[in-house]
């Protein structure tokens, strides 16, 4: 048999900012309560430097409303967990629910960061719009699929050509995509739209995965479960608080801890999965 390689001991010591000069774009960070504030936080705290994208309009539809200190007042959150002061925390907008959008955001995104991007968290999707299988028609179908599939496919495509014309292929890479409950319990028949836009995304990570293998980018997905990110407050909130068994919601940090080590060297061997970190919630 041959001699098993164990790592030098100091490799196994961890390092407190295991992603020191690495970038990372995260989709979808345009609140301080949400989750892609949260995600990029913590990639900074690690060393990296952050992209972070936004579309207002979203959030101002939607019944919590856009976030009171604007995309800069994201920004400045996110600066403050730097660990590294040199490191780099822009913004942007984007609506990427347009064809031509995935594209250029990755563009100016690594553009921002020095001509590099070695994370993508595709953290953004589409919230309303959608319904029961009684409500729902071809438009909701069309805007959730445009904006919670297409444009995510899109920015890894996007991604991928960005890391083919490196002239070295550097280790690092990571693909980060956000699903949901749509395959466990009873699923979600109240937003049929949005589960089916998000269960494609779950189907394709194994694909995703095999197809960025040359690339030397894992891909995985998260599945957050409920996450108290301000959109049920009362009766409906204390409900789905006792479905869990600590009492409590997910908090936007419970899926950024888990998503910032995936995006670090010690999940160098972890790709092709979709993870739930649910906090054992209970459905039904």
């Amino acid at each position: 048999m041959p001699e098993i390689q164990h790592p030098a001991a100091e490799d196994l010591r961890r390092d407190p900012r295991p992603l020191l000069g690495r970038t990372a774009l995260v989709t979808g960070a345009s609140r301080r309560g949400g989750i892609g504030c949260a995600v990029a936080r913590r990639l900074a705290a690690y060393g990296a430097s952050v992209y972070l994208h936004h579309h207002v309009p979203h959030d101002a539809a939607q019944p919590w409303g856009a976030d009171p200190e604007g995309p800069e007042g994201v920004a400045a959150g996110v600066r403050e967990a730097r660990s590294d002061p040199d490191a780099v925390v822009a913004h942007g907008p984007g609506d990427l629910s347009a064809p031509e959008a995935p594209a250029a955001l990755v563009a100016t995104a690594a553009e921002a960061l020095g001509g590099r991007l070695d994370v993508l968290v595709a953290n953004h999707a589409l919230s309303g719009s959608d319904g029961t299988l009684d409500e729902i028609d071809a438009d909701m179908l069309d805007a959730h699929w445009a904006t919670d599939t297409r444009s995510v496919i899109l920015l890894a495509q996007a991604y991928a050509r960005l890391r083919a014309a490196r002239p070295a292929r550097a280790p690092g890479g990571r693909l980060l995509l956000m699903t949901s409950g749509q395959d466990h319990g009873g699923g979600m028949p109240g937003e049929l739209a949005y589960a089916l836009a998000k269960g494609a995304l779950a189907s394709v990570t194994r694909s995703l995965a095999t197809a960025f293998a040359d690339l030397r980018v894992t891909v995985n997905a998260v599945n957050p479960g409920p996450v108290d990110t301000g959109y049920l407050s009362g009766g409906p909130h204390a409900a789905v608080a006792s479905m869990f068994p600590a009492g409590r919601w997910g908090l936007p940090d419970d899926p950024a801890r888990l998503l910032a080590w995936l995006a670090t060297d010690e999940a160098a061997w972890v790709t092709g999965q979709v993870i739930d970190s649910e906090g054992g919630f209970r459905r039904g």
